[in-house]
């Protein structure tokens, strides 16, 4: 069986989280709401977009969520038009990808953003070609359900004993669980190393090279 390395995007590849707060807020001020504070936000990334928006609005009926949501895609849309969305590789996450690629790992994306958002990120870093397996937020249930991975499982020729779940939030490690494959987190995204262990997660790496050691262990 293939092994197969899953990566989150946003917060574990790349940090989004500017574009995210900015375009969350832009969607809230819409709808005459005042924006939450950017902590909350950055404290769901990773879901399902209507799922995030839902969480940011407990209790607020399906339409005023359902429209919000649509307001952040098309702010979002807007400012990839108009060139303003940054979204950086993490230092050292390219050189991961060519030590896994050259030990015969399998590479895959597991992520809450769209299928045109990944590929905006894959194509203005060019990785496009890197990945096996693209599972987002357009195809699937929002994570935590296993889905994206039990999907990515089976395109990349892999097993769950196989396949390692790479990311940055509780709902990453979660996931990983639930698929029954091995979580690992990372620390330089958007929720803390003990709320990783908690959701399951065998070990945080705070670098790129921890967590190639922490893949072939």
């Amino acid at each position: 069986m293939n092994k197969l390395a899953l990566f989150d995007c946003d917060g574990t590849m790349v940090d989004s989280q500017a574009n995210i707060c900015a375009s969350m807020d832009q969607a809230f001020v819409a709808h005459g709401l005042t924006p939450p504070d950017h902590h909350q936000t950055r404290r769901i990334v990773g879901l399902s977009l209507q799922e995030a928006v839902r969480k940011l609005l407990p209790g607020e009926d399906d339409k005023l969520v359902a429209a919000v949501t649509q307001s952040y895609r098309d702010g979002f849309f807007a400012m990839r038009e108009q060139g303003a969305v940054q979204e950086p590789l993490y230092d050292g996450l390219l050189g991961l990808i060519d030590r896994l690629d050259s030990d015969g790992w399998m590479l895959g994306v597991a992520t809450g953003k769209s299928d045109r958002g990944l590929n905006h990120v894959l194509e203005t870093h060019g990785l496009k070609d890197r990945f096996v397996t693209l599972q987002t937020a357009d195809r699937h249930p929002s994570k935590p359900h296993p889905a994206m991975v039990e999907l990515a499982i089976s395109e990349a020729g892999a097993a769950a004993e196989t396949t390692a779940m790479i990311g940055d939030t509780s709902f990453d490690m979660e996931m990983g669980v639930n698929a029954a494959v091995r979580p690992i987190g990372v620390d330089w995204g958007y929720h803390d190393s003990h709320e990783l262990l908690t959701a399951g997660a065998q070990i945080v790496a705070e670098t790129m090279d921890e967590l190639y050691e922490a893949l072939n262990q």
